[in-house]
């Protein structure tokens, strides 16, 4: 098992910029593909970006292609996020999860390891 820790959330105004962070304890993250989710109130948790650790290959959803950034601290275990031109649609509980396998899914049924969520807020 592989246990997540979310930071780095907060209040932002639009094309604002923020980063947050995913950091492991236990098992290696060799082997695993981590993914970024996020849910907004109301709305179905839905995949935001992932990458595989092994070769930090990565995928985004469409929506934030251009303006997220994922990548890995190798040195720190931990994956982290970059978010500019933020928007208010990027609204939402950031949850970090973890699946044991190299498929970059983005299915929620496929990760089964989740950190606690870190919010962020957009604000016009």
């Amino acid at each position: 098992q592989v246990q997540l820790v979310e930071s780095g959330g907060g209040s932002v105004q639009v094309g604002g910029s923020l980063r947050l962070s995913c950091a492991r304890s236990g098992r290696p993250l060799g082997g695993y593909v981590i993914g970024w989710f996020r849910q907004a109130p109301g709305k179905e948790r839905e995949f935001v970006v992932g990458i595989r650790w092994s070769d930090g290959e990565t995928i985004y959803t469409d929506s934030v292609k251009g303006r997220f950034t994922i990548y890995r601290d190798v040195a720190e275990h931990t994956v982290h996020l970059q978010m500019h031109r933020l928007k208010p649609e990027d609204t939402a509980v950031y949850y970090c999860a973890a699946r044991w396998g190299l498929g970059l899914h983005t299915a929620r049924l496929e990760y089964d390891n989740w950190g606690q969520g870190t919010q962020v807020t957009v604000s016009s």
